[in-house]
């Protein structure tokens, strides 16, 4: 394996957001110290208590701002796909595209042992198209999809995973439509066929939770990607409750490809978020890549999100991002956004629309609108 430059930053940077947010609860065990008779006279300043840390006083903030904005709500607004599955040409394609879905995983899973009819090996399918508009790159569409399939007859653990891998390399919840394999700087193709097909062309073989014992919930993978770069990858990621309805979530992603070579990433999310009530969120990546330009990017969103009905979701933020090459360290776009997500007429149907208004310092753009909209399909 080629030697990683600069590739233990990463690990390092989760270790020391780690370490912070494990000694963000000191002030609960801290006792301000009484002054001896023979101090001199000078008032001592004691430690702060929970109350007076960001973790308390930024929840405050929030919370005392006026807003227009609706309640929360989880009501429902499209039928459920049970209701309407039958209804119209598109439904029934739907269903015949889902239940084809879990009889290949059946038929799978029967590779390997008998058929389970008490937990049936089942499939999940995403079908996403992403578009991208503004004024320097023009139009561009991108479809993308992910699946797996899961199967119960090797010890549970195992599934089947194919599409587009970048999808996996995102936060589950990820506020913004992102892509790790954006279109060349030197193609002006609306539609790029060749790199779309290789982008979605990832299978490989999942093994998840590898041990009990470990402290952190684990995928390895074993596949090929982009057509012949076969693979290792390796995702680890654990989840935390903290003090005053703070949640933290950090992954830690390696993956090794004959062509491709080494690949970090590093995701972090600290949230605040109420029972029933709009929260507030920072989600942090940080990226090496043997493939990549830089020695590093990083990309951070801190955000507002609501949602006024069941599958809305609302955000507005900020976006800032940079990137370490050469010990050269530099914040290279920066500017707030909008998003908007929701069912559109079916359970299983989603549009989401990004409105973003960024900077490219390398690239000597100045602010400049771009929209991005994503119809999302779910089988």
């Amino acid at each position: 394996m080629p030697t990683m430059r600069k590739t233990f930053t990463q690990p390092l940077v989760l270790m020391v957001a780690l370490g912070m947010v494990h000694t963000s609860s000191w002030a609960n065990t801290s006792e301000p110290q009484e002054a001896s008779p023979a101090s001199p006279p000078y008032t001592i300043e004691q430690a702060p208590t929970p109350e007076d840390s960001l973790f308390y006083t930024i929840p405050r903030w929030i919370d005392s701002a006026p807003t227009v904005l609706p309640e929360q709500s989880d009501e429902q607004i499209v039928p459920s796909t049970v209701v309407t599955e039958n209804q119209t040409w598109v439904d029934r394609q739907q269903k015949l595209i889902r239940n084809w879905a879990d009889d290949t995983s059946q038929t799978i899973d029967g590779w390997f042992g008998a058929k389970n009819t008490e937990t049936p090996a089942s499939a999940t399918l995403r079908v996403l198209i992403d578009n991208r508009w503004n004024k320097h790159d023009e139009y561009d569409i991108k479809p993308r999809i992910r699946g797996k399939i899961s199967l119960p007859n090797l010890e549970k653990k195992l599934s089947l995973v194919f599409g587009d891998d970048s999808l996996d390399n995102e936060l589950a919840n990820n506020v913004a439509i992102t892509n790790e394999n954006p279109p060349s700087p030197d193609n002006d193709k609306a539609y790029d066929r060749r790199q779309n097909r290789d982008a979605n062309s990832s299978l490989a073989l999942r093994w998840s939770d590898i041990s009990k014992r470990l402290p952190f919930e684990t995928d390895f993978d074993i596949g090929v990607r982009s057509g012949d770069d076969i693979y290792l990858r390796l995702k680890a990621k654990k989840d935390w409750a903290l003090e005053n309805d703070f949640f933290f979530h950090a992954e830690q992603i390696y993956r090794y490809g004959v062509d491709s070579e080494n690949y970090l990433r590093t995701n972090l999310e600290l949230t605040h978020a109420r029972p029933n009530e709009a929260f507030l969120s920072d989600q942090f990546s940080l990226t090496y890549a043997d493939a990549q330009k830089d020695d590093l990017n990083w990309d951070n969103y801190a955000f507002r999100q609501h949602q006024f009905f069941q599958g809305n979701r609302f955000n507005y933020g900020i976006y800032t991002g940079g990137y370490l090459d050469n010990s050269d360290l530099r914040l290279n776009s920066w500017g707030p956004f909008i998003s908007w997500r929701q069912p559109l007429w079916r359970e299983w149907f989603y549009v989401q629309t990004d409105l973003n208004y960024y900077n490219d310092h390398r690239a000597d753009r100045s602010h400049y609108l771009s929209t991005l909209l994503r119809l999302e399909a779910l089988f």
